[in-house]
């Protein structure tokens, strides 16, 4: 739960004779079902490209999980091809995504955004930015990965010792840019986006954007835990970059304000990110998270938690005045 007082809530591909169990173009000619768990680089392309379609698979990882597979779903659906043929979605996949992975050196403006960061609120509400703690994490969230597979792709460097001017293997993803987002910008009604559709099923623990009946995106969430999920028909009423997040902890267990409270500061490592779209639903939005390694699997106090690069992507979908489903 959110109240915000500053704003109103607020490489070529590897060459295919050089990957034995990837891209090859038999795969793509003969198998129509899903890659082998093994498959770590086409698992990767595939991962890629639905991430470039708006249908976010989660974390970049090069495995085969649960979201990675209802966005493959969900091409499908958007295509009208039949459920559980994956054969045009490797077609695609191969046309679009030639190379998994690219090389990259860490560029020396990603100092301004890597520091320290105590761990207690009182004390992280003194500083002014919450940033990363690291140039891996810096890396792995430009790069929509995961901290781990970063580390697995760079078997020969040190990890820990990652700095600007450093090269490092990363997805072959467009960078989430963090020195992009500019602080406390407010996004107003716009006709041709105001009229959007979301729905959010927190079985599913994903949220679906529509302009009419037409799917247009569908990104991995957390929801709220039971007892606060907002069950309901809502609208969006305001969106903002870089909120400040009011961290009080009987309303986040409880449901109930209280004076005991820190003002948090924004930042990559804010609780809600960088990006913040409020529901008119006291305290309940869209948001980014300071974990995305989390989302789907841990639980949020009340409101709708997306990975940084999927949230920052929001305002060009959907603007205040959509509409809200959530079952």
């Amino acid at each position: 739960m959110l109240s915000l007082p500053r704003v109103p809530v607020v490489a070529a591909f590897l060459l295919l004779s050089y990957l034995p169990n990837a891209l090859s173009l038999d795969f793509f000619k003969k198998k129509a079902d899903e890659p082998a768990e093994d498959d770590r680089d086409t698992i990767t392309a595939v991962q890629i490209y639905l991430d470039t379609q708006l249908l976010g698979p989660g974390k970049i990882d090069g495995r085969m999980g649960t979201f990675t597979r209802q966005a493959a779903e969900d091409f499908n659906l958007r295509d009208d091809v039949e459920t559980g043929n994956w054969h045009e979605l490797l077609k695609q996949t191969r046309k679009a995504i030639p190379s998994p992975f690219q090389t990259v050196v860490i560029p020396e403006s990603a100092s301004k955004f890597v520091g320290s960061l105590p761990s207690g609120r009182a004390a992280q509400a003194q500083k002014d930015y919450m940033p990363y703690r690291s140039y891996h994490e810096y890396v792995a969230e430009r790069y929509h990965a995961s901290m781990g597979f970063i580390t697995q792709l760079n078997p020969d460097i040190n990890i820990y010792n990652l700095r600007p001017g450093k090269e490092v293997i990363v997805p072959n993803i467009a960078e989430f840019r963090i020195e992009d987002i500019e602080r406390d910008i407010q996004f107003e009604e716009e006709a041709a986006l105001s009229t959007r559709k979301l729905h959010v099923d927190t079985k599913r623990k994903t949220v679906r954007i529509y302009d009419g009946e037409i799917l247009l995106a569908s990104f991995p969430i957390t929801p709220g835990r039971e007892k606060f999920i907002p069950y309901g028909d809502w609208k969006c009423v305001n969106m903002v970059t870089t909120p400040e997040f009011r961290y009080d902890s009987q309303m986040l267990n409880a449901g109930k304000r209280s004076d005991d409270y820190h003002m948090l500061p924004p930042g990559p490592n804010s609780p809600v990110g960088i990006f913040w779209a409020g529901l008119d639903k006291s305290g309940i939005g869209f948001h980014g998270t300071n974990n995305p390694e989390t989302i789907g699997r841990a639980q949020s106090a009340g409101c709708i938690r997306l990975a940084n690069w999927d949230a920052v992507r929001l305002s060009t979908l959907f603007r205040p005045g959509a509409s809200v489903e959530v079952r």
